[in-house]
């Protein structure tokens, strides 16, 4: 949603579709390797305490939320530097708020944060050599 504003606001639409793209190939990409892995989540090893949402039957490694969301705050701190901060803190909130709601292991959100992280710089990559090797119109 922050993404859609911010293209709408700057008037730049690549922004937001470089943010979707990122977002769904994280959340692709860590549903993969949950399916692959399957590690129990905290719920399935220690019946106490309950976690405080519901405790999805996917794997737990690695986070999709954080997945999720570092892949979207690298690839919008790459578009406006000052505001990475606020971005990779929101970013931050969500990875944590799995492990405080008892759904994920710290490891998992760590993973996940890194594998958005790498998913966007390399798609930011991807971006900008293809951007390079386009034909210049003068």
């Amino acid at each position: 949603m922050l993404a859609l504003l911010l293209a709408y606001a700057w008037r730049r639409p690549r922004i937001f579709l470089l943010v979707a793209a990122a977002d769904a190939t994280a959340d692709a990409t860590s549903g993969i390797l949950k399916a692959v892995i399957g590690r129990d989540r905290p719920p399935l090893v220690y019946a106490r305490p309950a976690p405080l949402v519901h405790d999805p039957a996917t794997g737990a490694f690695p986070s999709g939320h954080a997945a999720t969301s570092f892949a979207c705050a690298t690839v919008l701190a790459a578009t406006w530097p000052r505001a990475a901060p606020a971005f990779f803190v929101l970013a931050a909130a969500i990875a944590f708020s799995r492990v405080y709601v008892g759904v994920h292991w710290p490891l998992d959100v760590i993973a996940g944060a890194l594998l958005g992280v790498a998913i966007a710089l390399l798609l930011l990559v991807a971006v900008r050599w293809r951007s390079s090797r386009a034909p210049r119109r003068d």
